[in-house]
């Protein structure tokens, strides 16, 4: 697995190990040879340095800031075991729970808003955990940058631009998925570097080591959030890239590719997979207890939940005339009065009764099953409105038709009548109670019944409203299902063996979470941005506090380190980008320009700027609300990007030694110094704000979009 500009084996003939260079790798200067002591020293100073940053002031403020309201409720769930459900994979929950329930906290505080005070309730286990991670990022950049340069300056300026950015030590002190998304991130570019230091002892025990630790981080980081799959997309391309060049040494026999390619099978793909997996596994074993999270998902899933009012029941298998059933959509529905609107949660509102659309059959007629393809009418138990539609506009989705509650005692006319099909079944097929997802066509109109997933305003209860499309698609929000159904004349049978399987729950999970995340839409008054916002640092995000009697934490990245990365980025692509044009129009170059071109191109970031590109750039074609925070897994990169390419071009002269120990000191003192004046936007500051010149922070306000 090569790094970019080597770090492997090359396609000659091989040389005896104690002789051997790795292609590409950069000439040894007066600081690669440097004692481990001296390297392991400064190791240990950044480390100690990331720790005192990240856990300084960490129990401050005490009570609740920003999304603390929702990741901590979640980790009680966890302490609880009660189903709750999230747009994200369940890993960094699951750890937050797992700090708390050891640090002694019992899963009692309802984190209900931000700004609510923990009391006696002990939150530090869950910070000091995420602080803990979030204090690993320094020392794992130093090593990535320290392995890919080996250059000592370079990995102590990447260090020093770390500690002492105010945005990365906010993000580090909360309890936020942030912290834990980056361990894993920066854990598999750290062993994927390694590893690739290791090319040519392949199949040795540290080659094996640092691959599979680059395999159990891509599970770490997928197992947080879906934007994990960034750096498992920056491994493959390390991988292919390794495998092809491997196939093009003349000297590797193909049993041997052979086996390099299954290695890297088992350990970067089967390895994640099995032990992503296992997470859900652990996920769904744990979180047995009804919860706010059941309505998200199937009926069938719901059975399985204690408490839920499908567990441990037995109901007939088939629907048949006349019954009363509970009749909820992928999510649930409802109907008040002439409205019908949808929630989550269960109620006798969800009851309906499905008659013929010709007669009115009652408990003392013989059984009829419902079939695929029948007409029906839908009588609203509660208030014995029929369900109902019309060549009216819906309230708030143009061009759909609106669905309300018509008739009296299940008198109504002919726009009662719908025609039920089950998806993926033909004419005349029984319908199953949980198992069939049924389809209602208006007979009229030729509309289907759906959710357009909109919020009502306050005289829909703010609920979500119901259409009928004419727009014929099948979308998860017109699809429907029976989970209840009460007829004396059929035969009961156990929801047990409707059970779904684990797989089944797998692929049901994650349609839910990639729709739930899609679906994100701004909060009232909340501060969202856009992707070009975040390399500038343009806006910050509020922790804490909105006025000057509040305690207030404000996310906003360093501005000197922010703005060097940013001209690191625009220079380092600059320069590729000049490469690439002077190579195609022929310009030839000496040996000694492109040994200089390799070391600034590829050993001077080429990896690392891949890396900044592919946790950046997606962010511009996603419909999702997007925050500020989002943007600094990108900002790990450009920060050892700028290490890197700061401390380009040593040679053997010791002068030239001294200039970029110099450099990397000059600038670790701006980073310190901007650091200083910043400092209380991360550790928190009361009393005016920055606009009026009595506050601490006057003259700092360099941008009038920052607001703190």
């Amino acid at each position: 697995m090569p790094a970019a500009g080597g770090g492997r084996a090359g396609p000659g003939p091989l040389r005896q190990r104690g002789t051997r260079r790795l292609q590409g790798t950069p000439p040894a200067s007066p600081l690669s040879p440097r004692p481990p002591a001296g390297r392991r020293a400064a190791l240990g100073l950044v480390t100690l340095l990331s720790f005192a940053s990240r856990f300084h002031r960490l129990p401050e403020p005490p009570h609740v800031c920003w999304d603390e309201t929702h990741f901590g409720k979640m980790g009680s769930y966890y302490i609880n075991r009660t189903f709750f459900f999230d747009v994200h994979p369940p890993l960094g929950k699951m750890l937050i729970g797992l700090a708390g329930y050891l640090s002694g906290y019992d899963g009692t505080f309802p984190f209900q808003k931000p700004g609510d005070r923990y009391e006696q309730h002990n939150y530090m286990g869950m910070r000091g955990f995420c602080a803990f991670l979030g204090s690993c990022l320094v020392p794992f950049a130093y090593l990535t940058v320290l392995e890919l340069s080996k250059s000592l300056p370079a990995a102590l300026l990447t260090a020093f631009i770390l500690i002492f950015d105010t945005g990365c030590i906010t993000l580090s002190q909360y309890i936020l998925l942030d912290p834990i998304l980056m361990f894993f991130l920066m854990g598999a570019v750290l062993s994927m570097v390694k590893c690739n230091s290791c090319a040519d002892r392949p199949f040795s025990a540290s080659w094996w080591l640092w691959l599979s630790l680059t395999g159990v981080n891509l599970a770490g980081a997928m197992g947080v959030k879906f934007v994990g799959l960034f750096v498992v997309l920056l491994v493959g391309l390390n991988t292919i890239n390794d495998l092809w060049d491997l196939l093009g040494n003349l000297n590797l026999s193909l049993v041997t590719f052979g086996k390099h390619f299954l290695a890297r099978v088992l350990c970067l793909i089967l390895l994640p997979l099995t032990l992503y997996m296992a997470m859900f596994a652990v996920h769904f074993a744990v979180l047995n207890k009804s919860g706010p999270g059941d309505g998200f998902f199937s009926s069938a899933f719901q059975s399985q939940l204690i408490g839920n009012n499908l567990h441990n029941v037995s109901i007939p298998e088939q629907d048949g005339y006349p019954l009363s059933c509970h009749c909820d959509p992928y999510p649930g529905g409802l109907c008040r009065g002439e409205g019908i609107y949808t929630y989550l949660h269960k109620d006798l509102n969800n009851l309906w009764i499905i008659k013929k659309h010709d007669s009115d059959a009652d408990s003392s007629s013989p059984v009829e099953f419902v079939r695929h393809g029948d007409i029906i009418r839908l009588e609203h138990k509660e208030t014995s409105r029929n369900l109902h539609s019309h060549q009216h506009e819906a309230p708030l989705t143009r061009k759909h038709f609106q669905v309300t509650g018509y008739g009296i005692n299940g008198t109504g006319d002919s726009n009662d009548f719908w025609r039920i099909e089950v998806v993926g079944r033909r004419a005349g097929r029984l319908i199953k109670v949980l198992r069939s997802k049924i389809r209602l066509t208006h007979v009229a109109t030729g509309c289907i019944l759906g959710s357009s997933g909109k919020t009502l305003p306050k005289w829909g209860w703010e609920q979500v409203e119901v259409t009928c499309t004419p727009y014929v698609k099948e979308t998860p929000n017109s699809l429907w299902n029976f989970e209840d159904h009460i007829n004396p004349k059929l035969p009961n049978i156990s929801l047990d063996v409707l059970k779904p399987s684990f797989v089944e729950i797998l692929l049901e999970s994650h349609m839910v979470m990639i729709r739930g995340n899609s679906g994100l839409k701004p909060k009232d008054n909340e501060v969202t941005s856009k992707p070009w916002h975040w390399p500038i640092n343009y806006q910050g995000l509020r922790f804490s506090g909105v006025n000057e009697t509040d305690y207030r934490v404000y996310l906003l990245g360093n501005p000197v380190v922010w703005w060097l990365n940013l001209f690191t980025i625009g220079l380092y692509l600059l320069i590729a980008i000049s490469t690439a044009v002077a190579l195609k129009r022929g310009v030839q170059l000496t040996s000694e320009h492109k040994g200089e071109l390799s070391r600034v191109v590829l050993c001077g970031g080429g990896q690392v700027a891949l890396g900044w590109l592919l946790h950046y750039l997606p962010f511009f074609m996603m419909g999702r609300v997007l925050y500020f925070h989002h943007y600094f897994p990108a900002m790990l990169f450009s920060s050892m990007l700028t290490g890197k390419y700061w401390m380009l071009g040593e040679g053997e002269a010791e002068t030239r030694v001294k200039f970029h120990y110099s450099k990397m000191l000059f600038s670790g003192a701006a980073v310190s110094l901007n650091f200083y004046l910043f400092h209380p936007l991360s550790y928190g500051m009361i009393g005016p704000m920055a606009s009026d010149p009595s506050s601490p922070m006057a003259g700092l306000r360099w941008m009038d979009s920052w607001e703190f």
